[in-house]
């Protein structure tokens, strides 16, 4: 976390000369991100170094979320070329922790990132943004037998694992609901807390730069099939029974949420594993077991009955455990 060459001139260069770097946080990517202090006043600077990075897709959206009424961090100063953003700094009151200490505030915050979604989504989606449907479904889930089922010794057929996918999910992505704009990572350690401020405008949003145009029920699944916190099954169906009656949604909303609920935890299910085995990150299967378990969970709805059987015939429950992880 040794600050960029570049980060001294640029905050000089826009009103921070002399403030304290200090480092804040990495992620999965190459972003870093460090706390700018200086005489009271606190910013956050965002490294998105090129070529491994851009920032360019980070500003457009947080420019579009601002114009949406959502708060993303306002951007305070861009060096796009060189891969550099100052943003408004959001404090440390981020909604995992928040909800570890108080669990018992789990309704009334979820409640709240569900109305940020139904806000979202009662618009178009954001010009210029790529599709998220079909196809890009059925390409994300191939990074489970190319890489879970590779560390663990699986034999998978992937063609056939790709029919079975396409079966369940080509019905969701006719199903006429959407495109809205997907955030893609929204979830309990991306969302902060800002005092001071009521309704949607309570959460500030982060990690945003890979939003897509898909599916309304996409960013619901992520938020409460969490690969870092337990949600309640009570709550989540809390949850989608909120959206649905804010939103006047049908069954096919419904039929959508557990397909794609298990499209995408197949999907991190192979890419935890990608990290541990290709980027020396072994952290991230700490968090399979939960993942395993709210995949069943999806998988017993009926309508992934063909799924949850190609599953159980062709991943053994020891497949699914630590042990094999090792």
């Amino acid at each position: 976390m040794i600050p960029p060459p570049g980060a001294p001139a640029f905050l000089a260069a826009n009103g921070w000369g002399g403030a304290r770097i200090l480092p804040l946080a990495g992620d999965a990517s190459f972003r870093r991100y460090f706390r700018i202090v200086d005489e009271g006043r606190t910013a956050v600077l965002m490294d998105a170094p090129p070529p491994h990075e851009d920032p360019r897709p980070f500003a457009a959206v947080a420019d579009w979320l601002g114009e949406a009424g959502l708060t993303p961090p306002p951007i305070l100063a861009r060096d796009l070329d060189a891969g550099l953003l100052l943003l408004g700094d959001f404090g440390d009151s981020r909604l995992r922790e928040t909800l570890d200490a108080a669990p018992h505030r789990e309704g009334a915050l979820y409640a709240l990132a569900t109305d940020v979604l139904v806000h979202l989504h009662d618009r178009a989606p954001m010009p210029g943004l790529k599709p998220h449907g079909l196809d890009q479904w059925l390409d994300e889930l191939m990074l489970f037998p190319d890489w879970y089922a590779l560390a663990t010794g699986l034999n998978i057929d992937r063609e056939e694992f790709r029919q079975l996918w396409h079966d369940a999910l080509a019905p969701i992505a006719a199903d006429g609901l959407g495109p809205v704009t997907v955030l893609r990572d929204y979830h309990a350690e991306n969302i902060m807390l800002l005092d001071g401020r009521e309704g949607i405008a309570h959460f500030g949003l982060l990690d945003f730069q890979d939003a897509l145009a898909g599916h309304p029920a996409y960013d619901l699944c992520s938020v409460l099939e969490d690969a870092r916190r337990d949600v309640s099954p009570q709550i989540e169906r809390q949850m989608i029974d909120r959206y649905t009656a804010a939103t006047g949604a049908d069954d096919r909303f419904e039929a959508a949420y557990w397909a794609l609920a298990a499209q995408r935890n197949t999907r991190i299910i192979g890419v935890f594993t990608r990290l541990w085995k290709r980027d020396g990150k072994p952290h991230y299967m700490e968090f399979q077991t939960r993942m395993w378990g709210l995949l069943e969970r999806d998988l017993s709805h009926p309508g992934l009955a063909a799924l949850r059987a190609w599953f159980d015939t062709n991943v053994p429950p020891e497949k699914r455990r630590p042990e094999a992880w090792a």
